[in-house]
């Protein structure tokens, strides 16, 4: 008992000692700390409102307790569940297009050997990234009309339909046209991380692997893709993580009576069905059982990275 309450000081003085020597590393964090605290956790306190028939011109302690009559509610109700299975649905669709085209755009582009066109295909491919929701759903929208739309006009001049097509109008198109958008606007710049750290492989182990005679794709497949194996766990394991944010601008400007059964998720019920109909308590809920999913998969995803001996979060 006395060894293990030693250890225990002494551990707790090397820490105060560290801060001491590290004290200049510790006062610039004190911004960025005390940002997280105010727009992150102090915020947390909304979360009562879920637990309460919430009326913004009372108090606090005015408020009438509802107990868990909002989450029961939530889940009996056949439109919340809807957008349950459209957020999940689009996420996986996101997630799995993201990562086969932004690993493959980065193998790709590393095997580039002439640098001023590589940065310049780099360049063009994360411009999208910079442009708001607002402007790409215009830009959809363009595309895709029945009208004058280009993808009509082509798919016409090559004979493949013979009238234009609604795209926006038919649902089983609608989840295809969200994932080519997100793959559009965020490829490029989702493919920054993978380039990263393919910079870090030992150059070495291509000398090696051309020595012993292996092409291009060899070495692709056998030093590249297991050189940034760790980076590719972790951004699967945070991508697990936000597993139920599918997006809101997108399907929100997009969306229509002909797809709204496929195109709301769970941020466009909590505007459409929340706040619009000023029932902040069951938009509070829709958002606190969000949060509370995506917390949990993370845990559950860096555990199981944990136990099968990759790189994990924590």
């Amino acid at each position: 008992m006395m060894k293990a309450a030693e250890k225990q000081i002494h551990g707790e003085k090397t820490f105060f000692r560290k801060l001491v020597l590290q004290r200049q590393l510790v006062f610039m964090s004190l911004p960025l700390v005390l940002y997280v605290i105010l727009f992150s956790y102090i915020p947390l306190w909304g979360w009562t409102m879920a637990f309460q028939n919430f009326r913004p011109a009372r108090t606090f302690f005015n408020q009438e307790w509802a107990g868990f009559r909002w989450f029961i509610f939530l889940f009996r109700d056949q439109v919340f569940l809807r957008t349950i299975r459209n957020s999940v649905c689009m996420s996986l669709i996101n997630m799995t297009l993201g990562y086969i085209t932004a690993i493959s755009f980065a193998l790709l582009l590393n095997e580039l050997r002439k640098v001023f066109f590589k940065r310049v295909v780099q360049t063009i491919s994360y411009l999208p990234h910079f442009l708001s929701w607002v402007i790409v759903t215009g830009l959809v929208s363009n595309m895709l009309s029945p009208d004058s739309g280009a993808i009509n006009e082509v798919l016409m001049a090559l004979r493949l339909i013979k009238e234009p097509l609604l795209w926006l109008g038919i649902p089983k198109y609608f989840w295809g046209i969200v994932g080519a958008t997100y793959v559009w606007k965020e490829v490029g710049w989702n493919t920054i991380i993978y380039l990263a750290a393919i910079v870090g492989i030992d150059p070495t182990l291509y000398e090696a692997a051309e020595i012993d005679g292996c092409n291009r794709y060899h070495k692709m497949w056998h030093i590249t893709l297991p050189g940034i194996k760790p980076t590719i766990i972790i951004m699967m394991i945070m991508s697990i993580g936000n597993i139920m944010n599918a997006g809101f601008e997108l399907q929100y400007l997009l969306r229509n009576g002909l797809i709204q059964d496929v195109s709301d998720t769970i941020d466009v019920f909590v505007l459409v069905f929340g706040f619009r109909n000023n029932n902040f308590s069951l938009a509070t809920a829709a958002g606190m059982f969000k949060n509370l999913v995506n917390v949990t998969l993370i845990f559950i995803a860096n555990w199981i990275a944990r136990r099968a001996g990759e790189e994990r979060l924590i």
